[in-house]
């Protein structure tokens, strides 16, 4: 910021469920709109009064989004329905969210406020991710998402996104909301290289590896790479591909395609750079290439629907410990992506619901939009 001048204060906030890439570009796109990005996340009670259940508890969720590069500072348990006096508090100039309707229980934008006073600006919403789409990934647990999938099918569906926002602009009215519903994410390379805007590692760097699956980005992922980054000054993660997860993890995974598992693995804070589709097993050639020093795993291990082959390969990290530089890292935390699939399943006539309701909702205010 340039010196003298005043710092722009953005205020955003939300759920923040399952902390996805589709979160973190509003995040990103919300920071680009000022110097210092103040993030609100709601408590589980708020959530469930107006929307549903969580998945992940508020307390994974204030952890999520405090790692998110973007995040200057997050506000625990902020008002579902946002108050200017909120935003006065943190000294906040505007309100930022995306261009997707959020209504309260009884049907009320949730930004009245916000824009009644002018201080109400939109980003455009991340297509083909939500975590309701996550949530109906899960509860299908298809491959159809994998990045070996027929491209002609996202763009159908893409089309039909479009077909609905078209369907609106000309005064119809959808059956289904465009906003809710099992999607697809069609990657770019512009939206890789926004993500990416970190630094090149220098000749003093202690540059440290860790690769993983990293499907479905969670507080585990979270706490096990800020702590391989305490190891080092560069922190390079490699980022397996859907093929490889899928053999070793079983049917339905990865709930998420490479592309978008590396979105998110790019907007932790505590990352600097990611292998796109990283081997199983490490080499010495990337080693040498990457000029890695330490290489680093966790203690956890999530085999999916393959249990029985939950220990740690040996032969994944015999290069790293044939040169003396592999570190076994404690995991600080037990939870892992098959514990977050199967709260959605134990769950799954809650979130069925939630779902059905969140569409149902955003139908209603579509309807009463057009009418006035």
């Amino acid at each position: 910021m340039e010196k003298g001048k005043k710092q722009i204060r953005v205020w955003t906030d939300g759920c923040f469920d399952m902390m996805h890439f589709g979160h973190a570009n509003a995040l990103r796109q919300a920071k680009l709109l000022g110097d210092y990005l103040v993030v609100g996340v709601h408590s589980d009670e708020d959530i469930l009064k107006h929307k549903g259940p969580t998945v992940m508890n508020e307390e994974e969720r204030y952890l999520a989004v405090a790692a998110c590069k973007w995040v200057d500072e997050v506000v625990k348990a902020a008002p579902y329905v946002t108050e200017l006096a909120v935003m006065d508090k943190y000294n906040c100039d505007i309100c930022v969210h995306g261009d997707d309707i959020v209504v309260s229980a009884d049907g009320v934008d949730t930004y009245h406020k916000v824009k009644e006073a002018g201080r109400f600006r939109t980003v455009p919403r991340t297509e083909g991710v939500s975590t309701t789409a996550l949530v109906g990934r899960m509860l299908l647990m298809t491959k159809d998402h994998h990045t070996t999938h027929d491209a002609d099918k996202s763009a159908l569906h893409h089309g039909t996104f479009t077909k609905q926002i078209g369907e609106l602009a000309q005064g119809g009215l959808p059956k289904s909301s465009p906003y809710t519903g099992v999607s697809h994410f069609l990657p770019s390379s512009r939206k890789i290289v926004q993500f990416s805007e970190g630094r090149d590692p220098t000749p003093d760097d202690i540059i440290v590896y860790a690769d993983g699956g990293f499907d479905l980005f969670h507080v585990g992922h979270i706490d096990f790479l800020k702590r391989a980054k305490e190891l080092g000054t560069y922190l390079i993660v490699g980022v397996n591909p859907d093929k490889v997860i899928n053999e070793k993890k079983g049917w339905g995974y990865p709930v998420m395609n490479l592309h978008e598992r590396v979105l998110s693995v790019l907007s932790c804070r505590y990352v600097d750079e990611v292998i796109i589709g990283a081997p199983w097993s490490l080499t010495e050639q990337i080693i040498k290439n990457h000029n890695i020093k330490i290489v680093v795993h966790g203690t956890v291990f999530d085999y999916g629907n393959n249990q029985e082959d939950a220990h740690l390969d040996v032969s994944v990290y015999e290069v790293p410990k044939k040169l003396g530089i592999y570190r076994e890292i404690k995991s600080p935390r037990g939870i892992t992506t098959s514990d977050v699939v199967n709260r959605v399943i134990d769950n799954y006539k809650k979130f069925q619901e939630r779902n059905r309701k969140k569409e149902a909702k955003e139908i209603q205010h579509i309807q009463q939009s057009s009418t006035q």
